[in-house]
């Protein structure tokens, strides 16, 4: 029998991936048989169909596809919900590439995300952070008695001087003093216990959304919010402060590139996750609010320990701001999860929907 697609793309039969190649008008014009197992569709079925009617219900998919032909490069998504027609969602990793020797040619590449490993790694991350925060928390104790006997000394020595030209000396002593003290109580405050109550996710980032355009006016903010989503179950003040920390890394790193001059972008998305795992624990739905910069991206020796606290890819930058953020949003059964490269950078927040 004779194939339906073009025998150029005939090598992508062998894949065990799933690939998917669009023509100049996003209409399917390859299907490799990976494909047709992993979306349970036969790719008869989808041949020439405009992949926007076929993948409707996947706006993430369809996102990356456009990001992919504005910018002539590829976008890779580590986990999507993507869901065919009809069909139930599944997650899926997926790697979007402009094709060279077919004009404005588009491969999907699609992969089935194992949870197993995904839930291995996010374990891991988790312990590890655990004892970093606890040998921090350790740490602040030991250093904020001396600081305070130090801080002490300099003022009665202030005093003493002779020459108001000395005491300069010692105002360096009590400001520095100071500055250590705060950061001390940065890195002990976030482990209160929540107060959970019923939280708008999106008052939350309306709040955020505030502080950040006051304090920052010359950033774009731009929503794309689910409006359909129910309350959760949340401390409302910790996830302000762990949105809020996300934000103005966003706008701090963009202002390190040159963007402090109205080019800076900023999005917060809200959208329902389904089939999460927070906690070891599985959720059939979630919340998921990403965070979303046009930025330089996080540098690439870094990008594995941007939790971890003391860690910072800005000159100056405590390295405090996103192992807080972690630690707020673990307290409210969530996690955080992170995919960057130069001009898109997303931090993804994971939250528990109520049953």
């Amino acid at each position: 029998m004779t194939s339906p697609f073009p025998t150029e793309f005939s090598g992508l039969d062998c894949l065990s991936t799933g690939a998917l190649v669009l023509d100049a008008d996003d209409r399917i014009l390859y299907v490799n048989p990976a494909a047709e197992t992993l979306l349970g569709v036969s790719g008869v079925l989808l041949l020439g169909e405009p992949i926007a009617e076929i993948f409707e219900r996947s706006p993430d998919l369809l996102g990356a596809i456009r990001t992919a032909r504005s910018e002539q490069e590829t976008v890779i998504e580590y986990e999507l919900d993507v869901a065919v027609s009809t069909h139930p969602p599944i997650r899926l990793g997926c790697s979007i590439s402009p094709l060279e020797k077919t004009p404005h040619a588009v491969l999907i590449e699609m992969r089935a995300v194992d949870p197993q490993l995904r839930i291995a790694r996010l374990e891991q991350a988790r312990l590890q952070q655990e004892a970093n925060r606890e040998l921090l928390r350790n740490l602040a104790h030991e250093i904020k008695n001396p600081l305070g006997g130090i801080r002490g000394a300099a003022q009665l020595l202030e005093h003493e001087l002779p020459r108001e030209s000395l005491r300069e000396y010692t105002q360096v002593i009590i400001k520095e003093s100071d500055r250590l003290q705060s950061l001390m109580e940065r890195l002990l405050t976030p482990h209160r216990m929540p107060r959970f109550g019923a939280v708008n996710i999106h008052e939350v980032l309306e709040r955020v959304r505030s502080l950040i355009l006051a304090e920052t006016p010359s950033v774009t903010l731009r929503r794309d919010y689910d409006i359909s989503l129910p309350e959760i179950r949340a401390d409302a003040e910790q996830l302000i402060q762990a949105t809020l920390n996300i934000a103005r890394n966003a706008v701090q790193a963009m202002h390190g590139n040159g963007h402090g001059h109205g080019q800076g972008e900023i999005v917060f998305k809200t959208r329902v996750a389904r089939q999460i795992t927070l906690e070891s624990r599985r959720y059939q739905l979630g919340l998921r609010v990403e965070i979303i910069d046009n930025g330089p991206g996080i540098p690439e020796d870094i990008r594995e320990q941007i939790f971890y606290p003391l860690v910072s890819g800005r000159e100056g930058g405590s390295g405090l701001g996103l192992a807080v953020a972690q630690t707020l949003v673990a307290q409210n059964h969530g996690t955080i999860d992170c995919e960057s490269r130069p001009g898109r950078t997303v931090f993804s927040i994971f939250l528990p929907l109520p049953v």
